[in-house]
């Protein structure tokens, strides 16, 4: 993992930070829109990058814990997106030891993190982020699958095992959608997505 977030790190150029944050959220997680809160909510973004998600989550006057470990990406993410609704912490899987002292959370996202996380570490990861959500609440997920830049390498992601992962810590699946990439360069690469979508049932696991 510390290996991915240097990666990151050294990636973290002007050009990079623009491509990110020129994503239009609401086509991002078109899959799952309709499952997103409308009301003012808690929500737990998990690698928050430059904030991005988070921003747009907060203009929806949501409170947003943005969880993001690379230096290089949070903190232009602090200048740029300045809101009382938002609020930046150094932290990161598979403990997401700090971010759990914030209690539990009505949403929590995992915009293209998952793969970034060794098989050996998805176990604790998962187990972090149960703990991390309220009765009720909703876990959304994106999973990349297809080639990635050598220093920010991803590992194989098998969907129906995260699924299973996920039921051992009280989630319980309520969708599943196969998408392509929205960025052009991706698709070209072969890039695709396996969104998944869940609730707390059993938060006593």
């Amino acid at each position: 993992m510390n290996d991915i977030l240097e990666g990151y790190a050294k990636s973290a150029t002007p050009e990079f930070i623009a491509r990110y944050n020129e994503l239009d959220c609401a086509e991002v997680y078109s899959p799952v829109l309709d499952l997103l809160p409308q009301t003012p909510l808690r929500i737990a973004d998990i690698g928050a990058g430059t904030g991005r998600d988070a921003a747009w989550f907060a203009a929806a006057g949501h409170r947003v814990l943005a969880v993001e470990p690379v230096k290089e990406l949070r903190e232009p993410g602090m200048r740029q997106h300045i809101s009382p609704n938002i609020e930046w912490l150094d932290d990161k899987l598979p403990t997401l030891s700090k971010a759990q002292n914030y209690g539990r959370f009505d949403l929590i996202t995992l915009c293209g993190v998952w793969q970034h996380i060794e098989d050996r570490d998805r176990q604790l990861a998962m187990l972090s982020l149960g703990s991390m959500a309220a009765s009720g609440g909703k876990m959304v997920m994106s999973l990349r699958h297809g080639p990635a830049p050598l220093d920010r390498p991803v590992f194989s992601i098998c969907p129906d095992e995260t699924i299973e992962l996920a039921k051992q810590y009280g989630f319980s699946l309520l969708r599943r959608v196969e998408t392509g990439s929205i960025q052009a360069g991706n698709r070209a690469l072969g890039v695709n997505w396996t969104w998944l979508a869940f609730q707390m049932t059993d938060p006593s696991i």
